[in-house]
């Protein structure tokens, strides 16, 4: 079954288990023999990388474990959270889509629903000069694993209460993602970074976070160009990038 799409998964590679389905999608890459819109997914993924080298587990056949390789050379360096908004939301399309309507995007890269993640999204970049020559895209979302290691984790058949046709989300995911990729593509950052901050979780709330040894209560406000967290504490707009402040959750 071929996603109904112009190029976003046109060309797959299918591989039963891989240690990551990003390193083999900079393996295409670095031989050549990827398109834009290439797809390397797997059943199960052995050394799965989170932002900034933190793992991501996942039963084996009970998920989407994807990589999508993208020429966003449209895209300046400085504006490579854009591409990470435009992900974000064709992901959240998805879970909606599925009865998920609280889903939210969990600053800066997972998907939640109420507090409990069901995905995340590793966005690794080729940079040439000022512009971005590839994205490979890494998305991992929990379809129909019921147990996990961790309490904070959940997946669309948990919350549902029913388990979900793998093959047909991720054909439908490559749809959505190239829907929104497309937008981000054509110019409508206004309407991207409008649904983003709509769908921000916690955006607008007042909760509590860890910066360093300090535990603060703030209020995220937005995302700013260079995709650093906002965060209102004692009247003051304060901004951090990845890894600089927790979720106190």
């Amino acid at each position: 079954m071929v996603p109904n799409t112009l190029f976003m998964g046109q060309q797959l590679f299918f591989l039963p288990v891989c240690a990551s389905t990003n390193s083999e999608a900079q393996q295409l890459l670095l031989k050549n023999e990827a398109t834009e819109g290439c797809v390397v997914l797997t059943d199960e993924q052995t050394h799965g990388r989170g932002q900034r080298g933190n793992s991501w587990e996942a039963a084996p056949g009970k998920n989407i474990t994807l990589s999508v390789i993208l020429s966003p050379v449209f895209l300046a360096v400085r504006h490579q959270f854009y591409l990470n908004m435009a992900v974000s939301l064709a992901v959240l399309d998805l879970l909606r889509e599925q009865g998920l309507e609280q889903a939210r995007v969990k600053w800066p890269n997972d998907l939640y629903f109420e507090d409990r993640k069901l995905g995340g999204i590793l966005i690794e970049n080729t940079v040439t000069g000022q512009s971005i020559q590839h994205s490979i895209v890494g998305i991992g979302l929990n379809v129909n694993q019921l147990h996990f290691g961790i309490g904070t984790a959940t997946s669309l058949a948990a919350e549902i209460g029913t388990q979900l046709d793998v093959k047909r989300l991720v054909n439908r995911l490559l749809e959505l993602l190239e829907k929104r990729y497309l937008e981000l593509r054509s110019g409508k950052i206004d309407k991207l970074k409008y649904e983003y901050l709509q769908a921000l979780y916690r955006y607008q709330e007042k909760h509590g976070y860890r910066i360093g040894s300090e535990v603060v209560q703030g209020q995220i406000m937005g995302v700013d160009e260079d995709g650093r967290l906002a965060l209102e504490v004692e009247g003051e707009l304060r901004y951090f990038g990845f890894k600089e402040i927790a979720y106190l959750i």
